[in-house]
């Protein structure tokens, strides 16, 4: 049976899907875009908008019951591929060691033409 995950401390869904769904000891989150959700405000700069998606990210899966060190699989959306070491440093202070399994793939648009988009598969 699956349970729906949501939490206002993450950018809420912008169309016809859950922010998570938990199914069994896993969390399958939306991919997350660095909307404060606070605000609506989208920061400026691939290290700004990295930390805000991945503080959303983590607000997320905590809402869900589990932590950032069970974050078992990622899938990261970048604009822009130049943009990859600035995000991975960012990355790095919010998943300890070991790090998740992880893609990063570089996409043409994201919602809101934000700068990256993060989802992830997180065990309970």
């Amino acid at each position: 049976m699956k349970k729906v995950i949501a939490t206002d401390q993450a950018p809420a869904a912008i169309g016809p899907y859950s922010q998570a769904i938990e199914v069994g000891n896993l969390v399958f989150t939306s991919g997350v875009i660095p909307v404060d959700p606070a605000t609506g405000e989208i920061p400026e700069g691939s290290k700004a908008q990295a930390k805000q998606a991945f503080t959303n990210l983590k607000n997320l899966v905590e809402a869900s019951g589990t932590t950032m060190d069970k974050v078992i699989k990622t899938v990261v959306f970048i604009k822009e591929m130049n943009d990859f070491g600035e995000i991975n440093e960012v990355y790095a202070q919010f998943f300890p060691q070991p790090y998740p399994a992880r893609s990063c793939v570089e996409v043409a648009r994201l919602p809101k033409d934000v700068l990256l988009e993060v989802e992830a598969i997180v065990e309970k």
